[in-house]
């Protein structure tokens, strides 16, 4: 695992909020960086994450929501705005 993949994977532990991460693609160089995914998917009420990867041109993830529902999210890669949400 590279640097960056390392420090990202214990920025999301210390946060206390993901059981793991997986990346898949490369993000794109315009991109915002993991950290701020995981920010923006907190943002969005999710509490736990259990994954958050780089898919085409976004970052998708599995997440539980307050209410304990596990739900699949969606973030534009380049703003980390939802664009997608559906529970699991």
């Amino acid at each position: 695992m590279n640097q960056k993949h390392l420090t990202a994977a214990l920025a999301i532990a210390v946060f206390g909020i993901a059981s793991g991460v997986a990346l898949a693609d490369k993000p794109g160089a315009d991109w915002i960086t993991l950290e701020q995914a995981v920010e923006k998917a907190k943002s969005a009420g999710f509490t736990t994450l259990h994954s958050i990867d780089a898919e085409g041109d976004s970052w998708e993830g599995e997440g539980m929501k307050a209410d304990g529902k596990v739900w699949d999210f969606k973030l534009d890669g380049k703003t980390g705005e939802v664009t997608h949400e559906e529970e699991d």
